[in-house]
């Protein structure tokens, strides 16, 4: 078996322990396997292109450990490590927006009805910032969010240009950051285990690495 193979299926497993640890709410099994995730995937990223002699992009890889490191710093309690971990996601989709504008992402926006996918997220951006703006506010991170928000929608948006998969992980990463404010604002209770955060993520960035993999191999 391939290096990267046998690393994207360790992926796998420690992604699916990671959602069960939600689901149980077992916050050592969310422990050891949550920071697992990232370095995993990164991994896989920089082993499938080095094994084909292709240089990984760097973007990509940076985006992944900035969000490795949002990651680990979300593992704690407290506004600080929320603010914190919000900064790291945030630098994740600067890496995101930086390649995919390097990669000719805007002028793919261009073809209709492709300019309809960023006035969508802008429209879905306002209207969950209208909704949870008086909580967020109580809680002092309605402008941190705001920011946050923008950052997070033009990753969704650009993504698009580069085929379903890319599209598909950036709107996962929009609703499960969105699960996370309405949790943060107590806008709503979703019914059922609390596993819809990280089913939502983990299927984002595997959707966006292994998307950004089968646009290059195309």
């Amino acid at each position: 078996m391939r290096a990267d193979r046998l690393v994207l299926g360790l992926f796998g497993v420690a992604s699916a322990l990671n959602v069960i640890a939600a689901g149980v709410a077992s916050k050592p099994l969310d422990w050891v396997t949550k920071p697992l995730l990232l370095p995993l995937l990164a991994l896989w990223f920089y082993l499938y292109h080095r094994s084909r002699g292709l240089v990984p992009n760097a973007g990509i890889l940076a985006a992944l450990l900035f969000s490795w490191a949002g990651d680990v710093a979300l593992q704690f309690e407290g506004t600080t490590a929320f603010i914190t971990g919000m900064a790291l996601f945030g630098t994740a989709h600067v890496c995101y927006v930086t390649t995919f504008v390097r990669h000719g992402a805007l002028s793919r926006m261009r073809a209709w009805p492709m300019p309809l996918v960023p006035v969508g997220y802008a429209v879905f951006l306002v209207g969950a910032l209208t909704w949870l703006w008086p909580a967020l506010s109580e809680a002092g991170l309605a402008l941190p969010m705001a920011v946050y928000g923008t950052l997070l929608s033009s990753t969704a948006a650009l993504a698009a240009s580069f085929g379903w998969r890319t599209a598909l992980g950036g709107a996962l990463f929009l609703i499960s950051d969105l699960l996370i404010a309405v949790r943060v604002a107590d806008a709503f209770t979703i019914p059922g285990p609390p596993i819809w955060v990280m089913l939502t993520y983990v299927l984002a960035q595997f959707l966006l690495a292994t998307g950004w993999v089968a646009r290059r191999a195309q």
